[in-house]
């Protein structure tokens, strides 16, 4: 199904229900981490947000280790049940909704996104359980979590300086801005099109490998991030933050902040793309995901 982070592929199980199968990439995320992720997917599901739930294996284990080979790092597995639903969208292709349909669907979203950070600011998690933050480090740390862009081929010299200039006023704003519980939590960090699904006019949320703990405003950006371009963005971004408000208050500096969150998500793709390339990603996409990056961090430069 897909081969990014994980390779995930669609399996049968013995009583003949399909579910999602996750080989792990070597590394990403400790045991206990990934152990953390099912315990909250699980919460969530059990809260009545419409999200995979863990598949135990026979034994109880929420995951297992396998190799292909006795050469072969050991790599995390897991199942998650299987979700019916049709992805809001595909990364670079526009959408084909009408601006009614649009406004109907990404108000769904912003409720939905509002309840999860209502269920989870109320929740407590377990002994032992631990996420990476897209925190401050998270981002601009010495190991931001999706990796550092300053090296990055894809920039070229004034398109650089310019990034290096938005960092900068990037990392003035988030040193300042509020850290509470009202306003960060744990947080999904991977809203885009294809992470979420419709089904029956209901929303539903896949692919939590990148969850950690954040801020709530981020996942707003990061579900707006891939619809920047479209010719109804004033509409879809309304429509997202007036569905959040509907259960889950939104302040006028919280709004305020949604340019910088977008840049954060921007941020974070340049550090992606730079340290996958030639591998997930071939260079052409490469070129093109740090060329839409890039203007989205300037564009927060120059306060558009």
């Amino acid at each position: 199904l897909k081969y990014r982070e994980n390779a995930v592929f669609r399996v049968i199980l013995p009583d003949g229900q399909p579910a999602a199968m996750r080989i792990h990439r070597l590394g990403y995320h400790t045991d206990a981490a990934l152990r953390s992720e099912l315990q909250w997917m699980g919460f969530l599901q059990s809260a009545g947000i419409a999200t995979p739930s863990p598949v135990a294996t026979p034994a109880g284990e929420l995951y297992v280790l396998v190799s292909a080979n006795a050469s072969m790092q050991p790599r995390q597995a897991d199942c998650l049940s299987w979700l019916e639903g049709r992805a809001v969208g595909a990364r670079g292709v526009p959408l084909d909704y009408t601006p009614e349909q649009a406004k109907r669907i990404f108000s769904a979203i912003g409720r939905t996104i509002a309840h999860m950070h209502n269920v989870t600011s109320a929740w407590t998690p377990p002994a032992g359980f631990v996420r990476h933050a897209w925190d401050f480090d998270g981002f601009f740390g010495a190991n931001p979590n999706w990796g550092r862009f300053e090296t990055s081929p894809f920039l070229d010299g004034p398109r650089r300086e310019l990034v290096f200039q938005a960092r900068e006023k990037a990392v003035q704003a988030l040193s300042e801005h509020e850290r509470s519980a009202r306003n960060f939590g744990i947080i999904h960090a991977d809203l885009v099109r294809e992470n979420v699904l419709v089904h029956d006019g209901a929303i539903r949320i896949i692919d939590f490998d990148d969850c950690g703990y954040g801020w709530h405003m981020y996942d707003l950006a990061v579900a707006l991030y891939q619809n920047r371009d479209e010719a109804i963005y004033p509409l879809i971004e309304a429509a997202l933050l007036k569905g959040y408000r509907q259960e889950r208050e939104l302040t006028a500096r919280d709004i305020a902040a949604l340019p910088l969150f977008s840049a954060l998500r921007a941020f974070a793709f340049l550090g992606w793309v730079q340290s996958r390339v030639e591998g997930e990603i071939t260079r052409e996409v490469g070129l093109r995901m740090s060329a839409i990056a890039a203007d989205v961090v300037i564009a927060y430069l120059h306060g558009e």
